[in-house]
């Protein structure tokens, strides 16, 4: 069995190719910090992991994902072998996606923007990775939408609010 579930911020905006031939399938990059559940002294604390995601997969993280947003990934570890231009063996691993979600709300992901917006994620470095903290706006003033029939409300303060399925257009999209 090849499976593989990581949750991480993204280090770097999704790069969105096609490939060349007839169908043109869409090939789309990115990079996962992914933080250890445990570190050793000396050790780094986080891993950057490469993703790639093919198809409307590929097309929707190109899309949807920015650099610094929280994501969940389930997918296929591939460990590849080339040679590149200088003629040396290289080899490649990448967690091929089969799931991808959105592990955060867009008003979570705005603050993380904010508060961060002058690191990066290129270096391990306990700052660049906060835990999350609850929106500023008091509860009694966010709004409030009603739950899908059958469906309970989620917890006060959790950050996360039900979607509206009527809601049409990319534009209106909650994230």
């Amino acid at each position: 069995m090849n499976k593989v579930i990581l949750m991480g911020r993204l280090t770097r905006d999704p790069e969105l190719r096609y490939s060349q031939g007839a169908s043109g399938t869409a090939v789309c990059r990115y990079g996962l910090a992914v933080q250890r559940s445990y570190k050793r002294e000396n050790e780094p604390d986080v891993d950057f992991i490469n993703i790639v995601a093919f198809g409307n997969r590929g097309e929707f993280a190109g899309k949807y994902f920015k650099k610094g947003m929280m994501v969940a990934v389930v997918g296929e570890l591939r460990i590849s072998s080339y040679t590149d231009q200088s003629g040396n063996k290289r080899t490649s691993t990448d967690v091929v996606v089969s799931e991808q979600y959105f592990a955060e709300s867009k008003q979570s992901f705005q603050s993380h923007q904010a508060q961060s917006s002058s690191q990066d994620f290129a270096a391990p470095d306990n700052n660049n990775y906060r835990s999350y903290q609850k929106p500023s706006q008091p509860q009694a003033a966010r709004p409030q939408q009603a739950a899908p029939a059958g469906a309970g409300q989620p917890a006060q303060g959790d950050g996360f609010e039900p979607i509206d399925t009527a809601i049409e257009g990319d534009e209106d999209l909650p994230f």
